[in-house]
């Protein structure tokens, strides 16, 4: 059943928010809940956020177990930042899969309240403030007119909760159908493979190029793609290759009749995997 996407700033309420509808849920239906979140995972956020990789990692941990939570019967709240708009994307991927309607609840906050809610925290609760500083710069903010982002309700510090609206986002609108990028298809032709083949090599390519010339923090321009890489950090041609590998594994069975957006794919990929 439903999956709640929360979303906002560290220390912008999400945990209270989720609480707050995990018990209106089950007073209101028969319904069980399951919040999954960071604390859970009995991670330590300053470290796990201080390193990308560790970060990546627990936002796998946290979709596999939405993944394991979501049926037919219960309510799933994602209680965790989810502040990259690419993971949103995933999430919807995964509803989408899963024949399930859901919702993003953003818990709007300004930087200085969300900071001063830190602060008030015990010392062990605490986000250091150059970690919280650094994921209030990478924020990638809910946008209603995504289809990833909607519906989404934007929740102000002092509101009340709109529950029936909340509700009738769940369970009176349908699962968004499945589309070729969530049903498995039959390979389409050989031509595709060969477009498939070669337009990811020129990627590559450009990429390990552009990287002479580039520092972290450019994008590189590559052929065919309307869409740029985004350069966080150098990345050698093992790793290129690696996730040039996966991402022709999936898109052989998720096939487009469009070759010409193979490029703007596997952009997309990319930026989504080095982030």
């Amino acid at each position: 059943m439903p999956l709640i996407v929360m979303c906002g700033y560290p220390c912008s309420g999400k945990t209270r928010r989720a609480e707050e509808l995990k018990v209106y849920f089950e007073q209101n239906t028969e319904r069980k809940v399951h919040i999954v979140g960071d604390g859970a995972l009995d991670i330590e956020k300053n470290t796990v956020y201080a390193d990308s990789q560790q970060e990546k990692n627990v936002r796998a941990s946290l979709k596999a177990e939405v993944e394991r939570k979501v049926n037919k019967d219960d309510i799933v709240i994602l209680d965790s930042l989810n502040y990259i708009k690419g993971y949103r994307y995933e999430l919807f991927c995964l509803i989408k899969h899963t024949q399930t309607p859901h919702c993003v609840m953003y818990c709007l906050t300004s930087d200085e309240v969300s900071s001063t809610w830190n602060t008030d925290r015990d010392t062990a609760e605490q986000y250091k403030q150059d970690i919280f500083d650094a994921l209030v710069l990478r924020f990638e903010a809910p946008d209603s007119r995504n289809r990833w982002d909607s519906p989404l309700f934007t929740i102000l510090k002092d509101d009340i909760l709109p529950y029936d609206a909340i509700s009738d986002a769940l369970f009176k609108r349908k699962a968004p159908p499945p589309n070729q990028s969530t049903q498995s298809q039959p390979l389409s032709s050989s031509n595709f493979l060969y477009e498939l083949d070669k337009i990811t090599q020129e990627v590559l390519m450009a990429i390990f190029n552009a990287q002479k010339t580039s520092v972290p923090g450019d994008l590189i321009t590559v052929p065919g793609a309307t869409e740029k890489i985004e350069l966080a950090r150098s990345i050698n041609m093992a790793e290129l290759r690696k996730l040039r590998r996966q991402f022709i594994s999936y898109t052989k069975m998720h096939p487009t009749e469009n070759t010409g957006q193979i490029s703007n794919m596997f952009v997309q990929y990319l930026n989504k995997s080095l982030h």
